[in-house]
């Protein structure tokens, strides 16, 4: 009867092994998909550096284009003006 307990115990711990070696695997992938997908998440943004006084002017014509003043044509003629 020892003999047979000895052949349990190594398999419960051979199952124990193996259930420790395949959550270790899981957890080295599931760490490098985690820092690999970091920054895909969102695009970057490329932001070209706008001076103020720009910037202001095109809120200024949005808020204007948005209330009504101006006509489409005029809106995109501004922006097109302030754009270069």
């Amino acid at each position: 009867m020892g003999g047979m307990m000895g052949g349990a115990w190594i398999l419960l711990w051979s199952l124990l092994a193996l259930a420790l070696a395949v959550l270790l695997v899981t957890g080295g992938v599931w760490v490098a998909r985690a820092l690999t997908n970091r920054d895909r998440g969102s695009p970057r943004q490329i932001s070209a550096t706008v001076p103020p006084g720009v910037q202001e002017a095109q809120d200024a014509l949005r808020l204007r284009y948005a209330h009504g003043d101006i006509s489409r044509e005029e809106y995109l003629q501004g922006k097109v003006e302030l754009e270069d």
